[in-house]
């Protein structure tokens, strides 16, 4: 893998740290969009399932700082540190991220002082997957449609979006969003419960919500 800038028009390389539910949906979901993507964790039973979707897939304790040498980090656009259970393997992971020249970090944490350490080591943007799934919609995305955000890189996000009047009735099979948009559905929010189990052939129904991940751009065109 060749460096790129943060700002080139090249397509964009991502490392995932952490293989739990949030970091697995983040890598699956940039791997289903094209991307390349390396995912990392000690668990070798979730980087073998992690081989049959991204690009890469490694086993390693991110606490030994000689594997995360190894690891050519300095070739990656992204780091998403997705490990807010291990605060010591989060922190690890972000300051050589950071040491490596990795243009943009993003990290989950599990509370205030474990976000303040993150910001401090270098993460460009820390998050509380497990609470809440982002931030208010935030710059030009201040349509109704989106509900809350959560920016992963400068072009790539992660929105919970109410299902629209002309969705209704429709079934995530035939809108076809990542066809259409090249967003995927990660999960849906219905009668106050939240899912990551979705049957592509039930109808949406009002006031539904479909938590989705994709480009920037692609949220700006079903916001409009």
């Amino acid at each position: 893998m060749s460096k790129k800038s943060k700002f080139s028009g090249e397509k964009k390389e991502f490392v995932v740290f952490g293989l739990g539910r949030f970091g697995r949906s983040v890598a699956y979901s940039l791997a289903a969009d094209g991307y390349d993507v390396m995912a990392v964790d000690s668990n070798p039973d979730l980087v073998q399932d992690a081989c049959e979707v991204v690009a890469h897939a490694v086993v390693a304790d991110v606490t030994d700082m000689e594997a995360l040498e190894e690891l050519g980090l300095g070739n990656f656009d992204v780091a998403i540190i997705a490990m807010s259970n291990n605060l010591q393997a989060s922190i690890l992971a972000t300051i050589v991220a950071k040491e490596k020249g990795v243009p943009y970090i993003l990290a989950n944490a599990k509370d205030a002082v474990h976000e303040k350490v993150l910001l401090k080591v270098g993460a460009d943007k820390v998050i509380f997957p497990e609470k809440e799934i982002g931030e208010k919609v935030a710059n030009n995305l201040t349509n109704k449609t989106f509900m809350d955000f959560i920016e992963l890189s400068p072009d790539f996000s992660i929105a919970e979006v109410e299902v629209l009047d002309e969705w209704i009735g429709d079934t995530l099979r035939k809108l076809n969003l990542r066809g259409k948009y090249k967003l995927n559905v990660i999960g849906k929010k219905a009668n106050g419960e939240t899912s990551i189990v979705l049957d592509p052939d039930a109808p949406l129904e009002r006031g539904e919500v479909l938590i989705m991940i994709g480009s920037y751009d692609s949220f700006k065109e079903i916001g409009h």
